[in-house]
C-alpha cells in the first residue's frame, strides 16, 4: 500500500519541510508515504470555478501518476468527519487490508472544487481550527505516522 499526500501549494517554509521529510522517512516499505505538491493556479482575475478546475486537473493527474486507477481518494475538508488518532489507525489498517493506494488531498488557498470533494471516497478534517497549509501537511504526516505506530503495536500513551 502507498499513501500519497497531494497538496496544492508550492514551497514549504524550512521548518515544515524538515518536519515533513523526517516523518516521511519513518514509514516502512510496506506503508510508503509520498508527498506530491501540485501548483497553485495563479489568482489574478480568474473566476473561482476556473481556479478550481485547473487545480482539480492537477490533483487528478498527480493521483493518477502516483496511484493509478482505483485509488481511494480522501480529501481534507473542514466539514469532513472528525477522527481520533485510534480511528485514523483503524482506517489505515482497513486501507492496508484492502490493499488500496490512498490519496489524501489538501486543497489550496481557496480549498477544493466542491464537485471533487463530493466525488471523493471520504472527507475528513484534522481540526476544528483553521490551520496554515504547512502546518496541515506536518500534522497529517505526524498523525499518519502515529496511526501506523499504533497498528505496529508500539505503545500509545492514551491506552
Amino acid at each position: 500500500m502507498k499513501v500519497v499526500i497531494v497538496a496544492v501549494g508550492q514551497r514549504l517554509p524550512g521548518w515544515a519541510q524538515t518536519a515533513c521529510d523526517d516523518y516521511a522517512r519513518r514509514f516502512p516499505p510496506d506503508c510508503k508515504v509520498e508527498i506530491k505538491a501540485v501548483k497553485t493556479e495563479p489568482r489574478g482575475s480568474r473566476t473561482l470555478e476556473t481556479l478550481y478546475g485547473a487545480e482539480r486537473e492537477r490533483i487528478q493527474a498527480a493521483i493518477q501518476s502516483s496511484c493509478g486507477k482505483g485509488a481511494r481518494v480522501v480529501v481534507l475538508d473542514e466539514h469532513g468527519s472528525a477522527l481520533t488518532t485510534t480511528a485514523l489507525a483503524g482506517k489505515l489498517r482497513q486501507w492496508q487490508h484492502e490493499s488500496l493506494d490512498v490519496a489524501l488531498v489538501i486543497g489550496g488557498p481557496d480549498g477544493l472544487d466542491p464537485a471533487f470533494k463530493q466525488s471523493a471516497h471520504e472527507r475528513i478534517r484534522l481540526s476544528d481550527l483553521t490551520l496554515p497549509h504547512a502546518m496541515a501537511r506536518v500534522l497529517l504526516l505526524e498523525q499518519l505516522y502515529r496511526a501506523w505506530s499504533i497498528n505496529a503495536g508500539h505503545p500509545y500513551h492514551r491506552e
